[in-house]
């Protein structure tokens, strides 16, 4: 288990790489602002780390993180709070992003926890894998017989709703038709340390 002490090391790395080694980096960011062309949506859990999966530099990439990777649909109601939705929005908008990748994985405790019924009465986590129940019934279906292979198949079609979902966003529906904009699916093998499209 990394302590805070580790943590606070890792910071000083990262300061004498970019701060005094190699300054240009985040002078440049500072003075140009950022604008990263790929927004990445990845799962919160800690073996994911989008940055490190992909190799890349500050600056690169606008990332997404939440539980189990997931997009909710488009909604006008603004009485509850968006935030992954306003992500999306900035990062499109006002970024001008030109590719959007959802990132799931294996092993992932959300869909994990959505395929056990988990009786923990996780209020706010509850809530937020309703948005892909509809994968774990499909899975299910397919694999009504092998729990690890059905929570693979559900992984995948989560993946799979969040494309949808994001497709109701106006604004990216309409980017997509121009062409302005790419979506895409990839799943990471956490056992084998591949990437596939999904």
């Amino acid at each position: 288990m990394v302590k805070v002490s580790e943590l606070l090391n890792g910071f000083n790395n990262f300061h004498q790489k970019y701060f005094v080694e190699n300054p240009e980096v985040y002078e440049r960011l500072v003075r140009e602002g950022q604008s990263p062309k790929t927004l990445v949506i990845a799962c919160s859990d800690s073996r994911v780390d989008p940055s490190i999966l992909l190799d890349t530099k500050p600056g690169d990439i606008f990332v997404i993180r939440n539980i189990a990777n997931l997009v909710p649909p488009h909604e006008s109601d603004m009485s509850t709070c968006h935030g992954t939705s306003a992500a999306i929005e900035y990062a499109v908008n006002h970024l001008g992003i030109e590719n959007i990748i959802v990132l799931g994985h294996s092993d992932c405790g959300g869909i994990k926890a959505l395929m056990e019924d988990d009786e923990k009465n996780d209020t706010f986590i509850d809530t937020w894998l309703y948005l892909v129940q509809s994968a774990k019934n499909r899975a299910l279906r397919q694999h009504f017989n092998d729990h690890k292979c059905a929570c693979c198949a559900c992984e995948k079609e989560a993946i799979r709703i969040s494309l949808d979902n994001l497709m109701t966003f106006p604004f990216i529906n309409e980017k997509v038709s121009k062409g302005e904009l790419d979506i895409q699916g990839w799943y990471f093998n956490l056992n084998a340390g591949t990437i596939e499209s999904v």
